[in-house]
């Protein structure tokens, strides 16, 4: 099993220097197709072009094969690379994230049942502190610690499209669908399955 912590340690230091903030790092796709996947956006405009996609899979991938050759490889299986951002739907990681899409509807899982709920909907009322505060399908307001939170993402809605609208949609194809069979692939993050294989 990687270890995420250390990853994000090794990523993070990648997309600051380039100029983006690190929004996620995980590894999905089980033992039959494990997966790397980096999110990373520039901070202004909220989005990854392209060529930050490129870059920052490149940068990536020359750490690793240089703590491969030292016999540090950080993932010691087979896996493959996607570089993306993280969308309009994106996921909320951090608790920064919650504060930005304040107005915003999203969908929150929680670590433990609170209030007899696993699970919560709503719009994102505001952060004070480490306490978030949700409008609960617009009837109840709920406060929950950063905490309690297990995974969040916002929920795509018409208010949303039209808040992210001035975004540029170039190259989006490329980043949230990747292709392994087509030409350079690499290039664009999606494929580093070489990686790691000794």
């Amino acid at each position: 099993m990687a270890d995420i912590a250390l990853l994000t340690a090794l990523i993070e230091p990648e997309a600051t220097a380039l100029g983006l903030s690190l929004v996620r790092v995980r590894m999905q796709g089980g033992k039959s197709d494990p997966t790397l996947q980096v999110m990373a956006e520039r901070p202004d405009t909220r989005q990854l072009v392209i060529e930050d996609c490129a870059e920052l899979s490149r940068r990536i991938s020359d750490k690793f094969d240089a703590l491969e050759a030292e016999g540090k490889d950080p993932i010691a299986e087979a896996y493959r690379l996607e570089v993306s951002s993280p969308g309009i739907d994106r996921p909320l990681t951090r608790l920064q994230d919650f504060a930005d899409w304040a107005g915003q509807e999203a969908r929150i899982r929680l670590v433990a049942p609170f209030e007899d709920r696993k699970q919560i909907s709503g719009d994102i009322v505001g952060v004070e502190g480490t306490k978030i505060t949700i409008d609960v399908n617009r009837h109840k307001m709920m406060t929950i610690d950063y905490d309690q939170v297990a995974d969040a993402k916002l929920v795509m809605t018409d208010r949303l499209i039209a808040a992210t609208a001035p975004l540029s949609t170039e190259g989006a194809d490329e980043l949230f669908y990747q292709d392994d069979d087509a030409p350079d692939a690499e290039t664009h993050g999606a494929d580093t399955s070489e990686e790691g294989q000794d």
